[in-house]
């Protein structure tokens, strides 16, 4: 991980984004410690894919922990088809 200020990212955004590009994750320093990190997007669409994930796996719990406490309803096919 490296860490530069933002006038050095100016100064050096082509040899940056190669650093980046090839695996290192950058921290861009700004005034008042509102930093922001620059990333590839491989890093990037990795880390997008595990938050959809945990997502997925928490409504799923979420499910299931309904199902377990009897929150459900159970109904036929042709109930189902009545609904329509």
């Amino acid at each position: 991980m490296l860490a530069v200020k933002s006038m050095d990212v100016r100064d050096n955004f082509k040899s940056l984004c190669e650093k980046v590009f090839n695996g290192e994750t950058l921290i861009i320093s700004r005034p008042k410690n509102e930093n922001v990190v620059m990333l590839s997007e491989k890093e990037y669409n990795e880390m997008a894919k595990a938050k959809r994930n945990a997502d997925y796996l928490a409504m799923i719990d979420h499910s299931m922990e309904e199902a377990a406490s009897g929150g459900f309803v159970i109904k036929t096919a042709a109930e189902l088809e009545d609904c329509e």
